[in-house]
């Protein structure tokens, strides 16, 4: 017979997706911590939160398996309860309820109140900024709003998360003092649309304002700006990076396709001719500036010609980061009531074309930077070296800069000046300048005899 377990409930929060999605498991541990309950972070505990995602097929795949993983483990009498939050459960919730019915329940990405009282805790609505960060101690998110009014065909987000809706800049500013107080020095702006920002709450396109007030927070060292939305973009934004050295020359800007039959079928609201302009605007007036985009391949409708057109054009902008991923078909969407007619198997090797080709262009690029000196923050130290970024890379999907740990002693979230000695396509080596060569010896313990 199935036995409950009898040590005091501990709560682990499982997350999958999205940095929206870190964000929100933290600000839920945030939440169960003010609450006084035991709160981990992908660790081992009695009761279950699984913050599932649900934006293509991948990850939605990974989240259902993800339940049933644990639902088997409920079974097992390894663990007590299973709840389920996030996208996946927003859009599928009466499926889930049919067809995972073990799970104790299912919430939404905005029934964070519920599923805190199902976890016997009181939603706190003075927590403004209060959250249970998980990333490396020197940067953390800050997400700015929430939902998305764009009318991308291809995309679900507004289903699984409604319409935008801005964070007030006094809000943000406190939270971002609260991170800093707790020693994060690089803030991640995220959001569905960073460019939508302020329209709701102030008429206007606000985030250059945010920026001017966010880069006056003490011990914030760096600013880094995600997931921008080309129609629209805020150009005095890029005066602001230009100004205020806080804010990374670096901009992370999805562009998806670049053929105008693609871009109009996906409800882009630009042309080839409107965002290449963009692109040379960013160049000129903040030349430094490292750009990220993503891609999609495989659209409905997507011919070889489309598909040179986007390869010929990846050439010409040569991005310093890119990402490149397959048209996944998406139930009540705009573009599912179109054909899905490139074959899987075309889509994946569209994608690895793309990608082959971006490694030759970031390989060229980063050619460029042999020995040239670059400010860089130590995220980790791993195996024998001690690996950091430079304000032109975001943690997880960037380069990231490699310095031998056997001849130089570093401090993780410290920043260093380190000159790049050799560069692979992703990777670069450097040697940190002006620095300590032996690691601090340890202070003896005095071992008291009785």
């Amino acid at each position: 017979m199935r036995t409950k377990t009898l040590k005091k409930n501990k709560i682990n929060v499982v997350t999958l997706g999205c940095s929206k999605n870190v964000y929100d498991s933290e600000v839920l541990m945030g939440q169960l911590k003010a609450n006084d309950k035991e709160v981990v972070h992908e660790q081992e505990g009695n009761i279950v939160v699984i913050n599932t995602c649900g934006f293509i097929d991948n990850a939605k795949e990974q989240s259902v398996n993800t339940i049933l993983e644990y639902v088997e483990r409920k079974n097992q009498g390894e663990v007590d309860k299973v709840f389920v939050t996030g996208c996946l459960s927003e859009r599928y919730k009466p499926d889930l309820v049919k067809e995972i019915p073990d799970v104790d329940q299912y919430f939404g990405t905005t029934e964070l109140p519920g599923l805190l009282e199902a976890l016997d805790a009181n939603y706190k609505h003075e927590l403004i900024g209060e959250r249970l960060t998980t990333t490396p101690k020197n940067y953390a998110y800050l997400k700015i709003a929430e939902g998305c009014d764009r009318p991308c065909s291809f995309c679900a987000i507004p289903l699984m998360r409604g319409k935008h809706r801005s964070t007030p800049i006094e809000d943000l500013v406190q939270e971002a003092k609260k991170l800093a107080a707790n020693g994060v020095k690089e803030l991640i702006l995220i959001a569905q649309d960073l460019t939508y920002y302020g329209l709701d709450l102030y008429k206007k396109r606000n985030l250059a304002e945010l920026l001017e007030n966010l880069v006056k927070v003490e011990g914030i060292e760096w600013i880094r700006l995600h997931y921008a939305f080309p129609t629209g973009f805020p150009l005095d934004v890029l005066d602001v990076m230009k100004r205020e050295p806080k804010v990374c020359n670096y901009l992370d800007i999805p562009l998806q396709h670049i053929s105008d039959d693609l871009l109009k079928s996906m409800r882009r609201g630009t042309t080839h001719e409107k965002t290449t302009n963009l692109l040379k605007e960013f160049r000129d007036r903040v030349p430094e500036m490292a750009i990220r985009t993503t891609l999609i391949v495989g659209y409905p409708g997507e011919t070889e010609a489309h598909f040179q057109e986007l390869k010929e054009w990846v050439k010409e902008m040569r991005f310093e980061r890119l990402g490149c991923f397959t048209y996944s078909h998406e139930e009540n969407t705009h573009a599912y009531n179109l054909e899905d007619d490139v074959p899987q198997e075309v889509k994946q090797e569209r994608a690895n074309e793309i990608m082959e080709l971006q490694s030759q262009i970031s390989w060229e690029l980063n050619q460029q930077k042999i020995g040239k000196v670059f400010r860089v923050v130590i995220d980790r130290k791993e195996g024998n070296y001690f690996v950091g970024r430079t304000e032109f890379d975001s943690p997880d999907v960037d380069n990231e800069v490699l310095i031998d740990a056997t001849s130089v002693y570093l401090k993780t979230a410290e920043y260093y000046d380190v000159k790049i000695t050799d560069a692979a396509d992703f990777d670069l080596y450097g040697e940190a300048i002006n620095v300590t060569t032996e690691k601090p010896k340890r202070k003896e313990l005095k071992v008291r005899t009785v």
